[in-house]
């Protein structure tokens, strides 16, 4: 599973790339800074915050429809949604206007260099995901009928893992509600984690959502079936049955329609 637990804390692997990334980068600055020239304290703070204010604006612009609609989502950060393309740009262009002595600029490289090093070994480890078969797991459906999860057959499925107590979770029904009953060439499941039906079905009614493809899941047997960490987990599933990618924590509506996209062109 893409996601990676550190005692209480679960971190998506792109995210806990980003992190190992960023520390190094930090650490290895904070020391150039001592050790080689000061001005690598205020070169590395700049670096940082040009380019995630400029790697969550570019991501912002390729996604400015679904933006517009929301726009308040663009302070939504722990979603994600960064465009490094634009950081890179971002990072040159700071460096250029700051780097006035080869030296500085070969150990700039090489901090920059490092962190990607980091950055790259974190995200190879963290990110591969293994083609797990679908679960043959028969669940309770809501309104009482019994289904299996492969039922759909040949046909691409998202399967949300959730529960009514789970902030992130709650925020981000809404929208795939929406998302799902637009979309009718994938399926959708959202699969309740370790809850009963009324507690369900008295938080749908006060959210004022209507879902189709609740499933019950008492004893959360598709989370250890994928071996998922936390809650909530978006799996996006071929028409084969295998999974292809997961998606850890709170998901967009750009991440949620970017993966519907590649399941639709396989």
């Amino acid at each position: 599973m893409q996601a990676v637990s550190i005692g209480p804390f679960i971190f998506a692997g792109d995210r806990l790339a980003a992190i190992v990334g960023i520390g190094v980068f930090m650490i290895v600055t904070t020391i150039l800074a001592v050790r080689v020239d000061r001005r690598f304290g205020s070169w590395s703070t700049l670096v940082l915050v040009a380019g995630l204010v400029a790697a969550r604006l570019g991501h912002v612009i390729e996604h400015a429809g679904s933006f517009a609609a929301e726009p308040l989502r663009i302070f939504a950060v722990w979603q994600g949604g960064f465009s490094w393309a634009w950081a890179t740009i971002a990072v040159a262009i700071v460096s250029v206007l700051y780097v006035r002595s080869l030296r500085f600029g070969l150990w700039s490289a090489f901090a920059l260099g490092l962190s990607l090093i980091a950055w790259n070994t974190v995200w190879q480890l963290t990110t591969a995901i293994p083609a797990t078969p679908m679960s043959a797991t028969v669940l309770e459906h809501l309104d009482g009928r019994r289904m299996s999860l492969a039922e759909p057959g040949h046909k691409p499925v998202v399967i949300n893992l959730w529960a009514t107590w789970c902030p992130p979770c709650r925020r981000e029904l809404p929208m795939m509600a929406e998302v799902a009953a637009a979309t009718n060439d994938v399926a959708f499941m959202f699969v309740n984690q370790g809850e009963g039906r009324a507690a369900i079905e008295a938080y749908l009614a006060a959210a004022g959502l209507s879902l189709d493809g609740v499933l019950l899941d008492p004893l959360r047997t598709v989370s250890r079936h994928y071996g998922t960490p936390g809650l909530p987990v978006t799996l996006f599933i071929g028409a084969d049955g295998r999974l292809r990618s997961a998606h850890v924590g709170e998901i967009s509506r750009e991440t949620l329609t970017n993966g519907l996209s590649r399941l639709k062109a396989e």
